[in-house]
């Protein structure tokens, strides 16, 4: 659990009892102040404010605000964070930095709703007492405007994850001095990214239910969901969560009392309770400028910051939009200490953290903050790391428009072609069983503290040689290929049956000879023939025609299942091999479906897990493959 609690601490502003130099820094140049805000309808926001020792009349810095549900501390006088704002450099650039706790979480006041629905302005002009998260950033930045000192008029505001989920909304406040907003990673649609994807159930985030689903029962500094917490299950995570049988019994077990696993046990599809909460019917009227930024390797939110660029762009043509997708796992483009950028086993250069922190976030925020804010910026629209070539790449729009889309197809005896099979009958299959699901990963734990952050590139040999997940693959490439943008499975399939899930999995192939980097984690794992993951997607298949209404297949028969891929930027190089996995399983990170059709499988028995034969077509007529973007 000691894991689980430091990755959740250090979404929040980090202590750090050692004088080192940023700390001496902190101290030794800004200011602390606590305030109790209040909002439209009297309850109040604790605030921790950091206001540099020279502000004055005539030097006078922007306001940069993070709201956020896991904690604005540290707490108290003469206590200070190891680096106040997005990154040291902007430390030493010098902003008022505030940092929020939200309604109902640590020291605030009020009731804590999961990503809680925004309120249309309709309503709110007839309510003045109606609030949700754009109105308390409103609020709060009014509030700030007229009581904290020497500030220049302008505002701007972050934040990674769920702080990324407060940032859009208070985007959405339409304050006029809010100038700038960078929501990273933002939790924009829980059926979609974090807590389900297409309707599976992630049940890889099993041991964040107390963080989210237990109220404080008043304002309090402590982490009060500690003693909530699971200990059981790590490191064997796939033994442990295999053993506990259906979901019933992590309800009965666990969290019958949690408010958060009760709200998605009562709502297993995408109906009204999901709807309310998704973020991107409301990304309308934005004018200020937003940089969204991503992790290409993100486990929890990358469907956000793509879908939240591409909203923005579609609906809002004069806000200044761009989008920043670097080799990352989630948050991990703000660590100040990076040296090796790595995730897993693969190595994508050095400092490239550090250099997005100094070229790219702290130019965003200087130049609309502090200069002229003309969007004269010297930031691209789009700015993308090819995690093939290990190179940026700049882009005047993404997805870009010289990309040429193509259908690469599932052939008869295992290839993959952009010519469709001519066949007139032919499909693999496999054998689906629950009780012997696909693991996530060749090894243990699937989990890592709070995520499954290794899952995202993880090496997929010890996968393709099972008998219960398919393998399509090119032979090695002539030249280099780039996929660059949007990925779409569009799959024929058949089960005995009555539901089933399928896995499709993008894999680099790297050859035999592929040479060791000199920063691999492990001695052991060598890069000749590594199977490296670029992108997966699950899709529960009774969803396959509406989210919203669940249908059941009809054993045996052949039927389309389609569904997107995020969106993806990488150079397989010459001498690789594209590779396509599907299966029907990849537990624990998801659920395991019963394939036996039932209205919840929330509410599912044992009985009702059973084997079933999946069938993947691939003939003249009812063609599976993957849609995908070629980039000269």
């Amino acid at each position: 659990m000691r894991r689980i609690l430091l990755a959740v601490l250090l979404l929040a502003p980090a202590t750090l009892a050692a004088q080192d130099p940023d700390s001496a820094f902190v101290r030794a140049t800004y200011d602390k102040r606590e305030y109790r805000v209040p909002m439209r309808d009297g309850v109040r926001l604790h605030t921790v404010v950091y206001i540099p020792k020279d502000a004055s009349p005539t030097n006078r810095y922007p306001i940069l605000l993070q709201r956020t549900c896991y904690s604005a501390g540290p707490y108290g006088e003469g206590t200070f964070p190891r680096i106040v704002g997005p990154n040291r450099f902007m430390m030493r650039e010098k902003y008022i930095v505030v940092y929020q706790d939200v309604r109902g979480r640590y020291l605030s006041e009020g009731d804590w709703t999961n990503v809680r629905p925004f309120v249309p302005d309709s309503v709110k002009a007839r309510d003045p007492r109606a609030v949700d998260e754009a109105s308390d950033a409103y609020d709060t930045i009014e509030w700030l405007l007229a009581n904290v000192p020497h500030h220049n008029g302008r505002v701007g505001q972050w934040g990674i994850s769920y702080p990324g989920f407060f940032t859009s909304m208070g985007a959405l406040s339409r304050h006029p001095a809010l100038k700038a907003s960078s929501p990273q990673a933002p939790v924009t649609d829980f059926f979609f990214e974090d807590f389900h994807h297409n309707g599976a159930l992630t049940q890889g985030y099993f041991y964040t239910y107390p963080i989210f689903g237990i109220p404080t029962g008043g304002p309090t500094p402590e982490h009060w969901w500690v003693p909530a917490m699971v200990q059981e299950g790590l490191p064997d995570d796939y033994t442990f969560q295999l053993a506990l049988g259906p979901l019933s019994t992590t309800t009965d077990r666990y969290y019958r009392d949690n408010l958060f696993w009760q709200e998605i046990v009562r709502h297993p599809d995408y109906d009204a309770h999901w709807q309310a909460r998704a973020v991107p019917p409301h990304l309308r009227g934005i004018t200020h400028a937003v940089m969204t930024v991503g992790g290409w390797f993100d486990a929890e939110d990358l469907y956000g910051p793509l879908t939240v660029y591409k909203t923005i762009e579609r609906h809002n043509p004069g806000a200044w939009n761009t989008l920043v997708m670097g080799p990352f796992a989630h948050g991990q483009w703000a660590s100040p200490d990076a040296v090796h950028t790595l995730h897993g086993d693969l190595w994508f250069g050095d400092s490239l953290e550090v250099r997005f922190q100094r070229d790219v976030e702290a130019r965003f925020f200087r130049h609309f903050l502090k200069e002229s804010g003309d969007g004269r910026a010297g930031l691209p629209e789009a700015y993308l790391f090819d995690t093939g070539r290990k190179a940026w790449r700049e882009f005047d729009a993404w997805p870009s428009p010289a990309g040429r889309r193509e259908t690469w197809y599932f052939q008869p005896g295992g290839g993959l072609a952009p010519a469709k099979p001519a066949a007139r009958r032919s499909y693999s299959e496999y054998v689906s069983d629950p009780a012997k699901p696909v693991p996530a990963r060749c090894l243990v734990p699937t989990i890592q503290g709070l995520t499954m952050n290794h899952v995202m590139s993880d090496d997929q040999r010890c996968l393709s040689s099972r008998p219960d997940v398919l393998v399509f693959q090119t032979a090695p490439l002539a030249e280099d290929v780039t996929l660059g943008g949007e990925l779409t499975a569009r799959l024929v399939v058949s089960t005995t049956g009555g539901d089933a899930d399928f896995v499709v999995k993008l894999i680099d192939v790297y050859p035999p000879d592929e040479p060791d980097h000199p920063h691999r984690p492990s001695p052991n794992v060598h890069m000749g023939g590594y199977q490296q993951m670029v992108r997966f997607e699950i899709m529960r298949g009774r969803y396959r025609e509406s989210f919203s209404r669940p249908r059941p297949f009809v054993a045996g028969r052949p039927t389309p299942v389609t569904f997107r891929l995020q969106d993806v930027l990488h150079t397989f190089r010459r001498g690789h091999r594209i590779m396509v996995q599907v299966q029907s399983s990849m537990f624990p990170a998801f659920d395991r479906n019963p394939q036996r059709w039932v209205p919840s499988i929330y509410e599912a028995s044992a009985a009702d897990f059973v084997r079933a034969t999946q069938r993947v077509w691939h003939d003249a007529a009812r063609a599976s493959g993957l849609e995908l973007t070629i980039l000269p």
